[in-house]
């Protein structure tokens, strides 16, 4: 076990230090091959587990510390020790012990100030726990500005939504229905003792979350792992056989390869990272799918676009991803107020370069991840003041609340806005 906390806090320093959680936990797995399947999941869940509840723990460390530890590689490590004993299932005399093994291996003058450390929170956690969540950084494991900003638009919805955030999220699949009924899955999955639910028309909910190779028929193409708030994006899209089709922004391709299944289109998949292009290349082909891909920026069409018009274009633009926090616990913790100004600056500009690509009576639906309303409706708004030939089309979403589905136990945190550019006889 001190293997997997010592490799848990150094992903915790790095991204505590910047870093994207999901890139540095990649790079420590591949570093360590010789890692179990067991170790390389216990390393994960605590590396997520304690910046899900990073808030609550630091505070609690303080009260723990008399003065700063000089070694911020043993404050990871204390901070991943604490979030097991406090959240954890292993025997907490074995959390100690491997935490003090670690801190020899990282700063040996340090294990003496582990131990005790680790031990005093055994015997003091009831008040520890009390002091830390008399502040609400410590008691929702959020930032201040972060909780501030939630109550001003939520209101008193605002400890639901942040609490759902701190919850391990959901593993939702789509049926490819060119390939099997939703129905019929099911029953496939039954016959492997899979327990899941069918919560929309092709959304099936695992019972519990699964390695996709466990999955009967994912790599013949018979599902996608896609959350079941992002399959509403296709099916808004409102495509059809024939259509020429623009994804804006379609690494790593669930919305794209969602779409061919709906309707033979003719899609063009972009987006500004060339490497993710090759996770829709690879999806499309699992799915046995065909679309044209091309790297480039959706804010400046003149560097790609061949002058022929979209008839629908899905513009899942980039964003703060706060919808999707649970699934990216980093994120409440790399994330500051300015990066929404920025975001919202880039979304509109997106949103006003794409716009001259659509068809007289094409349909563009604008797609986030995120549930601040600078980045969503702010945004549609500020958009429609600047173009007198773009309307809203009403969208029919159960729980959807004026385009904004907040995340629950079903799904994650969405935005949509339907625009249809109207013909000049029709203004």
């Amino acid at each position: 076990m001190d293997i997997v906390q010592q490799g848990a806090s150094q992903v915790v320093c790095q991204v505590l230090g910047g870093r994207n959680l999901n890139q540095v936990l990649g790079a420590a797995l591949q570093s360590a091959p010789g890692l179990t399947p067991q170790q390389r999941g216990a390393l994960q869940d605590l590396s997520y587990g304690t910046l899900r509840f990073y808030g609550q723990l630091v505070r609690v460390l303080q009260q723990l510390l008399h003065q700063p530890l000089p070694d911020e590689r043993v404050r990871c490590l204390l901070l991943v020790a604490l979030y097991q004993l406090q959240y954890g299932k292993a025997v907490p005399y074995a959390v100690v012990d491997h935490a003090v093994r670690a801190a020899q291996k990282i700063n040996a003058r340090t294990s003496g100030l582990v131990n005790a450390v680790l031990r005093n929170f055994l015997r003091q956690r009831e008040s520890l726990l009390t002091i830390a969540n008399s502040t609400e950084e410590g008691r929702y494991a959020y930032p201040q500005w972060w909780i501030d900003r939630i109550r001003v638009q939520y209101g008193d919805q605002t400890e639901a939504i942040l609490l759902v955030g701190n919850q391990h999220p959901p593993m939702t699949l789509r049926v490819n229905r060119n390939r099997i009924s939703a129905t019929d899955y099911l029953a496939l999955l039954a016959q492997h003792d899979i327990q899941a639910t069918l919560i929309a028309p092709d959304a099936v909910l695992l019972g519990h979350p699964l390695p996709v190779d466990k999955l009967p028929g994912f790599f013949d193409g018979l599902v996608s792992v896609q959350d079941a708030g992002a399959q509403y994006a296709a099916t808004l899209l409102d495509v059809h056989d024939g259509m020429r089709v623009l994804d804006a922004c379609a690494a790593p391709g669930s919305k794209s390869t969602h779409l061919l299944e709906l309707a033979r289109i003719d899609l063009l998949a972009l987006d500004k990272d060339a490497q993710r292009l090759e996770r829709v290349r690879e999806n499309l082909q699992r799915l046995q799918l065909q679309a044209t891909l091309h790297s480039g920026d959706a804010a400046q069409p003149d560097d790609w676009w061949d002058g022929r018009p979209f008839q629908r274009i899905l513009a899942d633009v980039p964003c703060s991803a706060s919808g999707v926090v649970r699934r990216h616990p980093d994120i409440k913790w790399l994330r500051r107020p300015a990066d929404i100004d920025t975001f919202a600056q880039q979304q509109l500009q997106i949103l006003n370069a794409l716009w001259r690509l659509l068809a007289r009576d094409g349909k563009l639906l604008y797609a986030t991840c995120s549930i601040f309303a600078q980045e969503n409706q702010q945004v549609i708004n500020a958009f429609l003041q600047q173009h007198d030939d773009a309307r809203t089309l009403p969208l029919s979403v159960a729980g959807m609340n004026e385009g904004q589905l907040l995340p629950d136990n079903q799904h994650d945190g969405f935005f949509y806005a339907l625009l249809c550019k109207q013909r000049a006889e029709d203004r």
